[in-house]
């Protein structure tokens, strides 16, 4: 099967229009549950290092290899759902958060890929150097992006966003769940896992919908939520742009049967400046209202350990000796904040003294 006959979603100009009038968008989303679901049993995040090796490198797409790790001192991985991630310890001591990808039921090995990204810090260009027989460290899993029960799903991924995606339809397959699945990316060689695209669509006919750039155009956020079934929850994971689109087109009211999970850090928006003391050193670090501590910091230490930078990996966070923190992560319990900050998300009210 090509590439080609995998779009499902009709061409121009039957998609036209009709796909694109705000009476269309208004009611395909009239149809989506504004109820979230339950979520299911968390899985316990695993904070301890867990020693791994490389078990097999695969090309999954033009600059994303899929790696294979399997457990060097034990016969099986914990346990993980769809839409965990874990931390992956690369040789350097550099850290990155990447997500399980495979079968969850499959606990002799995790499954991850990687896009290579030029002068992205190092961490994507070392993971794409690993041979069989590496050895690495993990920490995980954790889920930072769980997969509810809801009575119908529209799953959306842009490129690498495809890894945490996946598991989720293969759960929802297993169930019986309505669903449907729009891959996008710029071209069908920048995909990853396409040959498992093209078997859920030879499987599920008519419900999966491939829109390459090269082949389709640019979609819009309309286009790719008039696939919605009855009733779905829609999760979304790829690049802002697309997240970012797609949680513009959904009404305010509906916004609880959105989930998603994006690749870089939230910019800043209407933020105050401030000025950060570290107390180690005695200089003085002013943050300006556009810009994360994080980003600030890293021009006095540039090898402050930071990994997500979305505040739910728990790496940045620092001791604070004086001042009033704005906390905005999803990594930090009450008490923990108390006297840490996340530096990667939160911003503080006045002068900060971090124990730096």
């Amino acid at each position: 099967m090509s590439p080609a006959e995998l779009v499902a979603v009709p061409d121009e100009p039957a998609l036209g229009l009709a796909f694109r009038a705000t009476a269309r968008l208004v009611a395909v989303y009239e149809r989506i549950s504004a109820v979230s679901g339950r979520f299911r049993p968390e899985v316990v995040a695993v904070d301890r290092d867990l020693p791994a090796v490389v078990h097999s490198v695969r090309r999954e797409a033009d600059g994303v290899v899929g790696l294979e790790l399997r457990p060097r001192d034990r016969e099986h991985f914990p346990a993980w759902e769809p839409g965990c991630h874990l931390d992956l310890v690369l040789p350097s001591g550099a850290m990155r958060q990447y997500s399980l990808t495979g079968d969850p039921a499959d606990l002799t090995s995790y499954r991850i890929a990687v896009r290579r990204i030029p002068g992205g810090g190092g961490g994507s260009i070392e993971a794409h150097g690993l041979a069989v027989g590496d050895a690495v460290v993990l920490r995980g899993p954790r889920n930072a992006f769980p997969f509810i029960e809801a009575p119908g799903y529209l799953f959306v991924a842009g490129g690498i966003g495809i890894t945490p995606i996946l598991p989720m339809i293969r759960e929802a397959v297993a169930r019986g769940d309505d669903w449907a699945f729009v891959y996008t990316g710029r071209s069908v060689t920048t995909m990853p896992f396409l040959a498992e695209v093209e078997r859920l669509a030879t499987e599920h006919p008519g419900r999966v919908y491939l829109r390459p750039d090269d082949l389709c155009g640019l979609p819009n956020a309309e286009d790719i939520l008039a696939a919605a079934p009855p009733a779905a929850t829609v999760y979304a994971c790829g690049p802002p742009a697309m997240v970012d689109a797609i949680r513009a087109a959904v009404p305010s009211e509906r916004v609880g049967s959105l989930h998603h999970e994006r690749f870089s850090a939230l910019p800043v928006r209407g933020g105050e400046p401030f000025t950060v003391r570290l107390h180690r050193s005695g200089r003085t670090v002013e943050v300006a209202g556009d810009e994360t501590v994080l980003t600030a910091l890293r021009r006095e230490i540039p090898a402050i350990a930071y990994s997500c930078q979305q505040g739910f990996c728990g790496t940045c966070p620092v001791e604070v000796l004086a001042g009033t923190p704005i906390h905005r992560d999803r990594c930090l319990t009450d008490q923990q904040r108390e006297h840490r900050l996340a530096v990667c998300v939160s911003r503080a009210e006045d002068e900060l003294v971090l124990d730096l």
